[in-house]
């Protein structure tokens, strides 16, 4: 195989560089969980602290009562608190989380239910009343790529794909871009930058870390900083910009098998010189917030852990911000509840995010301050810091130019640069002379995620975890198809849209787009890095169109590298596009050249994470021992720089389908490492899905006796993906009504399901939250079966798949009919 010339040097630094000099920083062993701060880099906050503004601070801090001091202190969720509740509870903070709705309206909302909410809010917080201090609030969302909750909104390619562009200018243009797509909306603060540097491939929020390699990170990290906040001491709401939120402090993308919320079980030493690396540059760029991260270090959560939070971070790196706390983060220190640490504040939080807790939490906080558990100068501090960002951020200048300035989301030129970052963050991986495709050429567009803009937006995309969106939630966004077949059009050929594949009439090529479904933390969280263990849905797609003689072009679609071998070897190009958001356009600005094939633009990404040779290699970054990848950091073919890739093992490594427990049922059978148990009184035959042919199975219930179908596991655990708001989506077609009551087991609760099963209706998709079985009985941490259908009339439905699908609008739980 002849790789594209090796990047030995990123920026300036090599990664064995960064390693060597890690490695004399200490010798504390790996169980060390107390940081020395003189064993950390030095920065020191700008444009942060002025004599003006800290004598306004000193004037606020000397009229506030404790109440209202403890309230600066606390941040609460949309989905749990009105703006009256500001009166008694005189919170500094609100936050939409990633699938909490505006006031009075549904979460997929255009910017009009935005502003209003944070507009009801701030009325009352600056209500002048008696023994009020009036001071506006801060409203954070998570706008992680782009402005990415408020429909219509530009969304840029995850961080992983801009980490591939390999180009900091063009980080700072998308930070501004999305600064004024937030201040439009009427919000002021954006949980953004992740500044993780993501080390196991297996980490569910891999995505949304720029690379592996941590020198990359630093040079992005305080363009990002710039690009949404201006630069240091200037940027304000008025001028369109927002705070921004370097986040997770410190070594998310360092846990033990890429568990997400997990263990970061490391030396001081790699704790800082790896997952540090962005955090210095941010502070220099005048960050005014960084968020804690929910991990350990060697066992010790980082909302309690002093030594970082204040020692290293505020002490020895200068932050002269505030440190936001994660969702209910500070409840997993030990001895700590959601509504009872003061341990939190004494390490050094200075606002606790804490969304449906608050209550509980401000009063138990006051009480702990006036019995001497939090001191008062700890206290002080926190709400100077408070205060000093919002002050520095413009809130408290009532003038607004930028709200209401709804022209700006999704606007043209914001558009254009989400498309310029799509062409440059794609990375080809194989070409066997078959791209650029010929504009005058007709070809075939096949795939799920062809035309498919959610999928091909990735998580945090209207949801927490991206799902549940359709096209007609993007009305400013053009799927991949979309941007595909315009470029053929102007080119005189023609593009036909077809997932499955099939076609009329025989194409020139075929380009196949597949890859992840959304995902988001937690759920993302894999075991094995091979692309769909156990459902082969899309090689299949791809081995069909090949055994026909067409070309094919693949368009992968991930969060991670992945192990794709048997879909390298069925492509004669491959491309790996990442999560490339609303602009899909951008695939056929590199992919689609002019009528006689030149390219109108080339491929100038290159990897910024090292892609496996096998899906065991968890793990794989460069300047590791043993570093062994099928395409190493900083590879990436292009038409001026052509090579070749030979025929690749398909073996790998490991077995992950029994990993899976989300897929119960798969194109009419139950994967590994389930079982399907039916009683005598069913039958079974495979019958033709929507889609394939015996891709579902048929099951007929025996009027008079009781009959049940199980699908049996080995004590599954679903706690977390219950309380993650997760749903079991069901693909199913009733044949003939059931005559009698339909019970549906999981985790021994039993819902009355007749309603589902009462009438013919064709195909349907059904989605039914985890948290529907709990309410009647169930335990989602041991199922076993892990779901059953039973009664005792007669009934016909044919099954093609039942999975864990994340949080919709459109879940119900059934009630009989």
């Amino acid at each position: 195989m002849n790789t594209s010339r090796k990047r030995a040097v990123l920026f300036g630094l090599t990664l064995p560089f960064v390693l060597a000099s890690a490695s004399v920083l200490n010798a504390q062993p790996e169980g060390q969980n107390v940081a020395d701060p003189a064993h950390w880099p030095q920065a020191r906050s700008q444009g942060l602290i002025d004599s003006e503004t800290e004598e306004r601070i000193s004037a606020l801090l000397a009229k506030m009562t404790l109440e209202e001091k403890v309230g600066q202190m606390i941040q609460a969720d949309t989905s749990a608190i009105k703006p009256n509740d500001l009166t008694k509870y005189p919170l500094g903070s609100i936050l939409a989380g990633g699938s909490s709705p505006p006031l009075d309206a549904p979460d997929r909302s255009p910017a009009g239910p935005w502003i209003d909410t944070v507009r009801a809010f701030n009325d009352v917080a600056m209500q002048e009343r008696q023994g009020h201090v009036p001071i506006p609030i801060m409203f954070g969302i998570d706008a992680v790529h782009g402005n990415n909750n408020i429909v219509g909104a530009t969304l840029f390619p995850h961080n992983i794909a801009l980490g591939a562009a390999h180009d900091p200018d063009l980080i700072r243009r998308i930070g501004a871009a999305t600064a004024k797509e937030i201040a439009a909306a009427g919000i002021d603060w954006a949980f953004a930058p992740t500044l993780a540097v993501a080390r196991n491939d297996r980490w569910g929020r891999t995505y949304e870390s720029y690379s592996e390699d941590p020198a990359l990170v630093r040079s992005y990290a305080g363009a990002m900083i710039v690009g949404l906040q201006g630069n240091p001491g200037e940027g304000t709401i008025q001028t369109g910009n927002v705070s921004a939120s370097a986040k997770h402090f410190l070594g998310d993308g360092g846990t033990a098998n890429g568990i997400d919320q997990g263990n970061a079980q490391i030396s001081e030493s790699e704790l800082s010189a790896i997952h540090s690396a962005g955090y210095p540059p941010a502070i220099n760029a005048g960050t005014r917030t960084i968020m804690a991260s929910f991990n350990s270090w060697n066992g010790a959560k980082m909302h309690g852990n002093k030594s970082l939070l204040t020692d290293v971070l505020k002490g020895r790196m200068g932050f002269d911000g505030f440190i936001i706390g994660d969702w209910n983060g500070h409840a997993q220190i030990p001895g700590c509840t959601s509504t009872d640490c003061p341990a939190t504040f004494i390490a050094g939080l200075d606002m606790a995010m804490a969304p449906d807790s608050w209550k509980g939490l401000f009063e138990k906080t006051v009480q702990q301050v006036r019995d001497g558990t939090i001191p008062m100068a700890r206290i002080d501090d926190a709400v100077r810091r408070i205060l000093r960002v919002k002050f520095k951020a413009g809130l408290f200048d009532p003038a607004r130019p930028y709200e209401r300035m709804t022209d700006l989301i999704g606007h043209a030129d914001h558009r254009a640069l989400a498309r310029e970052a799509v062409r440059k963050s794609l990375v080809l991986l194989k070409n066997d002379g078959v791209l650029p495709v010929k504009s005058s050429a007709n070809i075939l567009v096949a795939g799920s995620a062809a035309d498919n803009i959610g999928q091909q937006s990735g998580g945090w995309t209207l949801s927490w975890q991206g799902d549940g969106n359709t096209n007609a939630d993007f009305p400013n966004a053009q799927s991949i198809y979309s941007g595909i077949a315009e470029a053929m059009e102007a080119g005189g050929g023609s593009a036909t849209l077809s997932t499955d594949g099939s076609y009329a009439r025989k194409p020139d090529l075929a380009i196949v787009v597949f890859g992840e479904k959304p995902y988001a933390e937690g759920s993302g969280d894999i075991r094995s890095l091979e692309f769909s263990p156990g459902e082969k849905q899309d090689l299949e797609l791809l081995k069909r169109l090949k055994a026909s003689g067409i070309p094919v072009v693949s368009v992968f679609l991930s969060g991670r590298p992945m192990w794709v071998n048997p879909e390298l070897n069925q492509s004669d190009a491959f491309v790996a596009a990442w999560l490339p958001g609303s602009e899909g356009g951008g695939i056929a600005d590199v992919l689609i050249g002019d009528s006689s094939g030149r390219p109108h633009h080339d491929f100038t990404g290159r990897l910024s994470f090292s892609w496996p040779k096998t899906a065991a290699q968890f793990s794989l970054n460069q300047g590791e021992p043993g570093y062994d990848p099928l395409f190493e950091l900083g590879y990436g073919l292009s038409y001026s720089n052509p090579g070749k890739v030979g025929q690749l093992a398909e073996i790998a490594g490991i077995d992950g389908t029994p990993l899976n427990k989300s897929h119960f049922f798969t194109n009419g059978r139950v994967p590994k490492p389930f079982t399907l148990q039916v009683e005598p009184a069913v039958t079974r035959a495979p019958v033709d899905s929507r889609t394939k042919q015996e891709g579902a199975t048929q099951f007929r219930w025996q009027d008079g006796a009781h009959g049940m179908i199980s699908i049996d596991g080995d004590d599954i655990d679903l706690s977390f993906e219950t309380n993650a708001e997760m749903m079991l989506k069901l693909v199913y077609r009733v044949d003939n009504p059931a005559t009698s009551k339909v019970t549906m087991n999981m985790g021994w609760g039993a819902i009355d399901a007749t309603s589902l099963f009462g009438s013919t209706a064709g195909w349907q998709t059904v989605r039914i939250p985890l948290k529907c079985f709990v309410k009647h009985g169930g335990d989602m941490a041991r199922l076993h079966p892990v779901l059953s259908f039973e009664t005792t009339g007669s009934m016909t439905v044919s099954f093609e798949n039942i999975e864990l699908a994340t949080q919709a609008p459109d879940g119900i739980c059934p009630s009989g009919r």
